[in-house]
This record gives structure tokens, sequence and C-alpha cells, in this order.
């Protein structure tokens, strides 16, 4: 059964927070180089990305303990995965493979717990995130017309982790945490390309980050002008992640509910961070924040994003069970 099938049937569930996991583990630099990495000449640790390689069996704990607590998609340990936002680490000679490995750990977890229960089908989605430049905006504030990226150099990056992606066998990109539209275009653009290269189809997830109370993305947008200039691609779905907890992250649902003609998505954070950068909101209280925009028919699709854990996914599972899913606006979309 395809997910477009399924998510006509009922609400799917995303996996939670993949660095709010590994920090559990409490991992030294070692862990991070492993034997391959372990005369590189510059500190790697924080680079999560990379334990796809040298701890790759953290990483498919972590998709396991998600699909055991609920989830449906499990989303690939890639969020930093392009050469751009590896350079930091100088290790972009190392980003198809990061890719590739993350791809492939997932792939193995969900296909481990589709043949345990094949009524409850298990997805990879190919994590894309932002990478740490900018397209839109200038970060020098005495030459605003300076760009630190090109539209083409974003492209050449995306199109290299997608391929990786495609080949570690995921079933759907997300193109997530975007606060540059211009930026998701370069991905959705690179992932274009690709496709129509290798003759394929796949479903395509884009999730912007709506950074403050004034309702806007980074680079400006409302949610509105974030979905009209993403809306002539053929998208399984949109929505919105992280930055804001479900409560604050309600309004712009219901934008994206009353102007959308793709499903709609949701991964917000477990609340807002105190001052020492933590996420205190229980399970029990983010599932009753997110189960008012259930009741009101806003989603498709369900996770968490910064903050949450298996924890949390087990009780937005449990409720998401008890709710039909948005229903489509427009019966024409094609995938």
């Amino acid at each position: 059964m395809e997910i477009e099938d399924i998510l006509k049937e009922k609400i799917l569930v995303l996996d939670g927070a993949m660095g709010t996991m590994i920090q559990r583990y409490t991992l030294e630099e070692k862990d991070f180089r492993g034997e391959r990495f372990k005369d590189h000449k510059h500190p790697l640790k924080g680079n999560n990305d990379l334990l796809s390689i040298t701890r790759p069996d953290i990483i498919k704990d972590i998709h396991a303990a998600y699909f055991e607590a609920g989830a449906d998609i499990a989303e690939t340990n890639t969020f930093s995965g392009t050469t751009i936002a590896q350079a930091d680490y100088h290790l972009e000679d190392a980003v198809y493979d990061i890719n590739y490995e993350s791809a492939k750990i997932a792939r193995e977890a969900a296909d481990e717990f589709t043949t345990k229960e094949p009524h409850k089908p298990r997805f990879v989605a190919g994590s894309i995130g932002p990478t740490n430049r900018t397209a839109s905006l200038s970060p020098d504030v005495n030459n605003p017309g300076y760009r630190a990226i090109s539209f083409e150099e974003l492209v050449t990056a995306y199109k290299e982790q997608a391929t990786a992606l495609l080949e570690g066998g995921v079933d759907m990109f997300l193109v997530e945490t975007v606060f540059d539209t211009l930026n998701a275009k370069a991905a959705l653009f690179a992932i274009d390309e690709l496709l129509e290269e290798k003759g394929m189809k796949l479903p395509i997830m884009v999730s912007g980050t709506i950074t403050d109370a004034s309702g806007r993305t980074l680079s400006g947008q409302t949610t509105q002008a974030f979905l009209i200039s993403l809306e002539h691609m053929p998208l399984l779905s949109i929505g919105l992640n992280c930055a804001l907890g479900a409560k604050e992250l309600r309004p712009y649902l219901q934008v994206l509910n009353k102007e959308a003609g793709f499903f709609v998505s949701a991964h917000p954070n477990a609340g807002l961070p105190n001052e020492f950068g933590q996420y205190d909101q229980t399970p029990d209280d983010m599932a009753e924040q997110i189960e008012v925009f259930l009741k009101e028919g806003l989603i498709n699709i369900i996770g968490g994003c910064c903050g949450t854990t298996p924890e949390h996914i087990t009780a937005i599972a449990e409720t998401a069970k008890k709710y039909a899913p948005r229903a489509l606006k427009s019966e024409s979309l094609e995938v």
C-alpha cells in the first residue's frame, strides 16, 4: 500500500529528535572518530551525522526505539549531511558515506519492524536540513547584497546528498526546518533533477520553521507566502517543525489546513526551551497540546522535533489513533 493511500485513512506518526536521544549516550570524541577518522586533524565531537559511520549501533537503536514507540516514519540521521554543513568539520569527502549509511541503517530498522508488523508498514524519510548558509540574506550587515552561498552551490550540495540517500534506500525525502525558502527551492530543484535522471518518482515532504511570535520564517515569509512559494511542486506534504512548541504552532497550521492542497505535517518541539536550552515539556503535556489540532482536523503527519523522545512519540501516537486525518483540499494531488 502506498503512503499516499495510507495517509487518507489515518494520521501517520513521524519520529522524534535524533540529537536529544544521542545526548543520552554522553559520547566522547573517540565515538565520533571511530577507526576511520581517528587521525582526522579537526575536532569531530558533536557531528551527530558522522555516528552513522562510527557508531551505527547507536543510530539503529534510536530508530528502533522510535518505531517501538509507535512511529510510522523514521528520519535519517542526515540533518547536516551536505558538503556545506560538513565543511565545518572538514569532512566534505565523507558526505556520500554519511548519507548512504544513514539511509541504510534506517532502512534496516524499518524493514525489521515491517516484517514483524506487516499491518503497520514503516517508512524512511531522507532528512535534508537547511544547511548553515542562507541564499536570501546577507551575513554582513554592512553589505546587504552579499551572499555566502549561491543557488547553484546549494543545488550541487543537495543533489549529492539526495543521491546518496536515494541509493541508501529511502522511501521519500523530507526537506525540513526550512528558514529560507530559496534554500528549499534549491533542494527541491536538486531532487527533481535527480529523480528525472533516474526515471523515478519519490514522495517529497517539506517542513518550514516559524522562528518567533511574528509568525514568519527567518527570511521573512508568512506561512501563506511559504506555501505559495512551493505549491507549484507536486509535494506529498507541507508542514512546520522546530523553533516553536505545539501550542504556538497551531495558528500557522490552521493556515496550511485552509490553503494547502497537500497533506499537512507538524513535528513541533517539546515546548519552548528554558534558560539552559533544555526542553521541559512532558510527553503527556505535549500530547495534550497536539490533541487540540488533531480535534480540529489540521494534521495528516505528526511527530516531534527538539527535546522529544520515544516517550513523547508514544504519547503522541496513542493520541493520534483517536482521530481521523485531515481531509485533502484537492483531489488532483499527484506525487
